[in-house]
This record gives C-alpha cells, structure tokens and sequence, in this order.
C-alpha cells in the first residue's frame, strides 16, 4: 500500500463524486444513514430497552451526565473517525492529510491517488475500529449506560454510510483505479 504523489501519464479520469455538492447522493445516504439508525435502534430496543436510558433511579445528576456523556462522546467520536482516517491515510504512505469541517461533513483528505485496495482500507478503517471498540464497550457497561455508548456505534454505523457507498462503487471499478480523495470529494482514474 503506497500512496502515489503524481498521477501516472497514461491514467485518465473515469468517474468524480462530491458529497457535499450532489445533492441527490447527500439526500440519498442521509436517507440510507437514517434507515441503519432505526435497523440498528429498533430491534435493540427488545432486548435492552432504551427507557433504560432515561432511568431516573440514581438521581438526575446521573441522569445528567449520561445525557452530557453522550453529547460530548458524539463530538469526540466524529474526530477520532477523522483521525482514523488520516492514520490509515499515513499507513498508506501520504506524508500530510487535510483535515476540515464543512458544516455539513467533516473530512480527511490529501493530495495523493490511492490503489483500490488501499482506499478501500482507508475509507473502512474507521468503522471497522470503532465498531469493534465500541461493541467490546457495550459488553461492559452497566445496562444503564448501554444506549449511551449504543448511540455512538449507531453514529459510528449509520455515519458510515458515504465510506460504504464508495467502497461498493469503487470496488466494481477496474483494478487499477487511483483514488483521489480532497475531503468530501473523489476522483477516480483508471489506465483502461
């Protein structure tokens, strides 16, 4: 995995996408986000019920906490995806990562093409880390915190949904596709 700091003669570009500005892909993968929300939410709600989290029985500073827990856990989380991102980009071979905040998105990005696989790495990493972070925590913690750290592997799942929709359409594409990823836009090129 080696990240390529030009873009090789030959290649041409064969397909762009950018999630902040098309506005049907942005609707579509909200509607996609919010639909493994409820998937991951409802069914979780039988086994542990998410009243749980609304229990008063330690008193409200308790019940305070949780709540501010969970607000401040959201904001950390959406850095630590981003920093995952950057790792894996710095895995990859990119010597600086662009970091930002658009309002709508917050995004890694760099300068640099990747190969398929080594996008396919980066744009996973994320999810596949802190969902398994987060599952080993949902083992441990009391029943009324579950929803707590389960809202975040929620955010953590369902914010995923634009990393998952470009390592399925990236994964159809030919094998020697190079990646370029600016933050919240793509470009990819192909020799074929």
């Amino acid at each position: 995995m080696k990240a390529l700091n030009n873009l090789p003669t030959n290649y041409r570009e064969i397909f762009s996408v950018n999630l902040q500005n098309d506005k049907k892909i942005a609707v579509v993968l909200n509607v996609v986000s919010l639909l493994i929300g409820a998937v991951m939410a409802v069914p979780m709600h039988f086994y542990i019920p998410i009243t749980t989290l609304f229990d008063f029985s330690q008193g409200f500073l308790v019940y305070f906490i949780r709540f501010a827990v969970l607000l401040l856990s959201m904001i950390v989380y959406l850095i630590l995806h981003e920093a995952v991102h950057g790792v894996a980009m710095k895995i990859c071979g990119t010597k600086k990562v662009k970091y930002g905040f658009t309002g709508l998105y917050a995004f890694a990005g760099s300068d640099d093409f990747y190969d398929k696989k080594s996008y396919i790495f980066i744009a996973l990493a994320p999810v596949v880390l802190w969902g398994i972070v987060l599952l080993v925590m949902n083992l441990f913690v009391p029943q009324n915190w579950f929803w707590v750290v389960y809202f975040i592997q929620i955010f953590n799942i369902s914010g995923a949904a634009g990393d998952f929709y470009v390592t399925a359409k990236f994964s159809k594409m030919p094998d020697d596709i190079l990646i370029s990823d600016s933050g919240v836009g793509m470009k990819v090129y192909s020799a074929e």
